[in-house]
């Protein structure tokens, strides 16, 4: 007999993540992640697959993390990042002949994201430092409670870090032999995104190098001399560029980012930069696809951000690509030609390449199983290479989603998901629970989302759709939601509740329940303000007044005018018309207000706000407070915190459905 699935099973499931394939093919180095309940933290470990055996081992042990494995060019050494040895995360190499770790650096601020040079001798790290401070300091120094701190830009803070207190992603060079380091940037700006030139000479990063602190601030990638540190400029300071990688034969260099059309619902697009010509153009005008992963899920631990991968013959590159509720992987060829080399009903976070160019191996998720690695034969069968939530998936019952799409009554088609009970009672009817994703540019999709399994195993019925906003359906679909905020979105998402109940008898349409997280926290307020149809809700990380959040969100400056399109001074009304919190007096439905302490996104005020509103009209509702928590609680939160944040989900729609 199968168990159910619990909110404690956050801790049961697995998430196999960042495949990189050796320079020989023989083997590929990944990442394996746990939550640990009883420690309230996560463990990573690299593995390595070996293509031989069909085996796979684990090079790294222990209750720590270990992440970003990536091999030497001669394939004899592989890097890695671990905080195995304190707070701090730094640098470590081992043999590939086996052996011990040996750690490189001894950075007090934390080192990530390695990058070998072509010529084996250097490992590029990130390294986030404040004015002042050097990369070869002793010790880090703690920033005393009481000590006063001066802010002068927009951007002062972020969520999941808190006040940035003028610290910047820097790029340094760490020695492979003798671990001494060279710092390569010093602006007062994050430097992300580095990659090498085939020759070693030339240095690619992403930036914003003007002196622009508002919205419209540009971040450009840039290419640097590694002998003399000059600076070249590749994108025209308007909009916004990232992941790049130079082709084999040095000639050119792949990029993806956009030139904000739409602001921050602009599709990603792939450019080629032409180095010898000087010339950028853009490879994917004519391409209706966001070339980025766009995929919400609760399941995956870190998960890799996949820059554009070149064919050896310097013709074309393989990039992620957001499609129809899927991620699957698109061919580019340098003339322009684009096609999908493979879009399944499936959620494929990171890929590497085999030397022979015949298969990639990818972490993949599906709707019935955590992420696993995968072998994706170009034109063949796939063949699944880990076992790693055999155990998980054996022995707990799965609900497989059923996809629903509708028409709404403009013409626009929405697509989405059913999932029933998993364990429905014969003829007994059973409650809906309509869920809302955040983003709202982000999509949901064909992947295992263990939130809406626990609601499935509890008796519920879930519905979730990608309405108006949302990605995977094309650029003007992803535009729309922008300055109408709880208008067609809104009547998107209502209708789903209609489809499924068409759909499926036993679905009770006098007891519905309705939740969601971010700017699905914000339609939550919406909804139950709106309309008195749901017996519950939960609102999570939410918004209550546009008004407020403009200054008080690490983004609210920018976001407000951007996806509202209303002036915080010149259209105030207009803010105040689409905030829930103005509604709060229609509000009936009782409503859970779930909220972490530290969100610097849509901070905790936007709660406390319509707490106290609902409150004092006498309403039914609740709100709870996860202290030190960011805005990703739901998905890279204190295990214990998730567990009980799905807990808290379940047992209001139990109380009141």
């Amino acid at each position: 007999m199968k168990k159910l699935i619990t909110a404690e099973d956050t801790t049961a499931i697995v998430s196999v993540t960042d495949p990189q394939y050796a320079p020989d093919g023989t083997r590929a180095a990944y990442v394996q992640s746990q939550a640990n309940q009883e420690k309230d933290s996560y463990t990573s470990n690299i593995w390595i697959y070996e293509t031989k055996t069909g085996r796979s081992i684990p090079w790294t042990h222990g209750e720590k993390r270990c992440t970003d494995p990536r091999w030497s060019p001669d394939g004899r050494t592989l890097a890695f990042i671990s905080d195995r040895e304190g707070d701090a995360a730094q640098l470590y190499i081992i043999s590939a002949e086996g052996g011990e770790a040996r750690k490189l650096t001894d950075i007090p601020y934390g080192v990530s994201k390695p990058i070998w040079s072509p010529d084996g001798e250097w490992v590029l790290v990130t390294v986030s430092l404040g004015e002042g401070e050097r990369i070869n300091d002793r010790e880090k120094t703690e920033p005393d409670s009481f000590e006063p701190v001066e802010v002068q830009g927009l951007a002062y803070k972020r969520d999941g870090k808190g006040l940035t207190r003028g610290a910047y992603a820097q790029l340094v060079l760490v020695s492979v032999k003798s671990g001494k380091v060279k710092q390569l940037t010093n602006h007062k700006a994050d430097h992300g995104d580095p990659a090498f030139s085939p020759d070693g000479k030339s240095l690619v990063f992403s930036a914003n190098l003007t002196e622009t602190d508002d919205a419209s601030k540009p971040h450009d990638v840039c290419m640097m001399s590694l002998d003399t540190g000059d600076l070249k400029q590749i994108t025209s300071h308007r909009g916004s560029f990232g992941p790049s990688s130079f082709s084999p034969d040095g000639r050119y260099l792949a990029l993806l980012g956009h030139e904000k059309e739409y602001q921050n619902a602009t599709f990603e697009k792939a450019w080629l930069y032409d180095i010898e010509q000087d010339n950028l153009t853009c490879l994917t005008e004519m391409l209706d696809v966001h070339l980025a992963d766009a995929l919400i899920g609760d399941s995956l631990i870190g998960g890799a951000e996949q820059r554009p991968v070149w064919t050896k013959d310097s013709q074309g590159l393989y990039v992620i690509g957001t499609d129809q509720g899927s991620t699957g992987i698109y061919y580019i060829s340098i003339e322009g030609l684009v096609y999908p080399i493979r879009l399944e009903k499936e959620y494929i976070n990171s890929f590497s390449i085999s030397p022979d160019e015949q298969h990639f191996i990818a972490s993949v998720t599906k709707p019935d199983r955590p992420s696993e690695l995968y072998s994706l034969p170009l034109g063949q069968e796939e063949k699944r290479l880990t076992g790693a939530n055999d155990k998980f998936v054996g022995e707990h019952t799965i609900s497989i989603p059923e996809d629903i799409q509708y028409v709404t009554e403009d013409g626009v088609t929405v697509n989405g998901w059913l999932m029933k009970p998993a364990q429905p009672e014969g003829e007994t009817s059973y409650p809906l629970i309509l869920n809302i994703h955040g983003g709202p540019h982000m999509m949901y999709g064909h992947t295992y989302f263990h939130e809406f399994q626990v609601l499935a195993a509890k008796g519920y019925a879930v519905v979730y759709v990608n309405p108006r906003g949302s990605h995977g359906y094309g650029q003007e679909f992803v535009n729309a939601v922008r300055g109408d905020y709880g208008g067609k979105d809104y009547a998107d998402v209502m209708q789903a509740v209609d489809e499924a109940i068409k759909r499926d008898p036993q679905i009770d349409p006098k007891r519905l329940g309705v939740t969601g997280g971010s700017y699905g926290g914000f339609m939550t307020n919406w909804i139950v303000g709106q309309t008195n149809r749901f017996k519950a809700a939960v609102t999570q990380r939410s918004i209550s007044n546009w008004i407020s959040f403009h200054g008080v969100s690490d983004i609210g400056y920018f976001f407000t005018d951007w996806q509202l399109e209303h002036d915080m001074f010149a259209d105030t009304e207009k803010l105040w018309d689409r905030s829930p919190l103005k509604y709060a007096a229609n509000v009936e439905t009782p409503l859970l207000i779930l909220h972490g302490e530290r969100d610097d996104r849509c901070p905790i005020e936007q709660a406390e706000q319509l707490f106290i509103a609902l409150k004092k009209m006498g309403k039914e509702t609740m709100l709870v407070r996860f202290p030190k928590a960011s805005h990703n609680l739901s998905r890279s939160g204190h295990p214990v915190q998730r567990i009980k944040r799905l807990n808290y989900i379940s047992s209001w729609f139990d109380q009141y459905l």
